[in-house]
């Protein structure tokens, strides 16, 4: 049996898909990877091991709305405080979170497997993150006691930051697709290029 299978009943997940993309010169949460969307494949990835997942959108969130709208256990939060950056978002999503861990991660790694979350979820600790070849990388399974220190933080803060000075479980994995986001059209070239060589 999975992780997965088992203990979804108390797993939420947080996906963010509310950046501007500026650096792909495309709205990269849409762009096609083996014929489902970035964040499609984000969602489908995480969806067995989670009884909700929490997806915030802000620019673009007509398409978000649009590429979600089959999946059951997804929430769509609208970040109105977008335009502040990152930061705003993970607040902005991990304030709605009702589970004891949840999964996160930025929702431009099309690259995510079902095998790295199940390696994640049998550690137990505040934050758990998978390390390839030395590198930290996504998703991450933080334990909700957090989530009010990290709802003070300051805008001008960010995620890892905050996490630094955090007890961290380090799972290694031999995935590099936990180090392959997609901020600029060659990384989206290079990630196809990968999952096309390895599957």
């Amino acid at each position: 049996m999975r992780v997965g299978d088992d203990m979804n009943s108390d797993i939420e997940g947080v996906i963010l898909a509310a950046g501007f993309s500026s650096r792909a010169n495309a709205f990269k949460m849409a762009l096609d990877f083996d014929g489902k969307s970035i964040l499609q494949r984000n969602i489908e990835v995480m969806y067995p091991f989670c009884n909700r997942i929490i997806v915030v959108g802000g620019y673009k969130v007509e398409i978000i709305k649009e590429l979600i709208k089959d999946y059951d256990k997804v929430e769509l939060i609208y970040n109105e405080e977008y335009e502040k950056g990152m930061f705003s978002s993970v607040k902005a999503g991990i304030a709605k979170v009702k589970s004891a861990r949840f999964l996160f991660t930025p929702g431009d790694y099309p690259l995510l497997s079902e095998r790295t979350y199940n390696s994640l979820l049998e550690v137990d600790g505040e934050v758990v993150i998978p390390i390839y070849k030395g590198r930290k990388g996504h998703p991450i399974v933080l334990h909700n006691k957090l989530i009010p220190l990290i709802l003070k933080e300051p805008m001008d803060s960010n995620l890892k930051a905050f996490i630094q000075n955090r007890e961290i479980q380090l799972v290694k994995v031999e995935e590099k697709g936990i180090l392959m986001d997609v901020d600029t059209i060659e990384d989206y070239e290079a990630a196809k290029a990968y999952f096309d060589k390895n599957n």
